[in-house]
């Protein structure tokens, strides 16, 4: 039986965190969607075009993965995608009460999708969306966080 997860988020920008997670879980799961929420509560520096756009650059090499955008639940799209798992990274202690809220609330809402943790390797623990903008903001070096077209990207939104 073929095994397909999601990995959704919003992605603003695709880190190099983000990456390490969609290898690993490419070892594990035969099909790995990575899912950009268009997150209208949010206000993402990168529209939704952008962001599908920077993540298939950064994952072109990956051939068992695909990059799409999406609205609504998650748990929808897992289904209308047919995939049995959702990916979801935790980086720290605090990340786990709001992620196991979230695959709690997934589980009510389906049985048919499971939730699967994964951590990130040691050196890309700390990277976060939000920490990077705000380094690219204020004109730090941001090589060791994205690839580089990435950055490239994110100094472009700050000129």
């Amino acid at each position: 039986m073929s095994v397909s997860a999601i990995y959704p988020g919003t992605f603003d920008p695709f880190t190099l965190g983000h990456a390490d997670l969609v290898h690993r879980a490419a070892i594990l799961f035969d099909k790995v969607i990575v899912a950009i929420a268009e997150s209208p509560g949010k206000t993402p520096l990168f529209s939704l075009d952008e962001r599908v756009a920077l993540a298939r650059e950064a994952l072109k090499d990956e051939s068992r993965v695909c990059v799409t955008s999406y609205d609504g639940l998650t748990v929808d799209f897992a289904q209308q995608n047919k995939s049995q798992v959702i990916i979801r990274g935790l980086r720290a202690v605090s990340d786990f009460e709001y992620e196991f809220q979230l695959a709690t609330m997934n589980r009510h809402l389906t049985h048919d999708v499971e939730t699967v943790f994964l951590t990130p390797t040691e050196n890309v623990t700390f990277i976060s969306s939000s920490l990077v903008r705000e380094v690219a903001q204020f004109g730090g070096d941001i090589s060791t966080f994205v690839h580089p077209h990435i950055a490239k990207a994110l100094q472009a939104k700050f000129d």
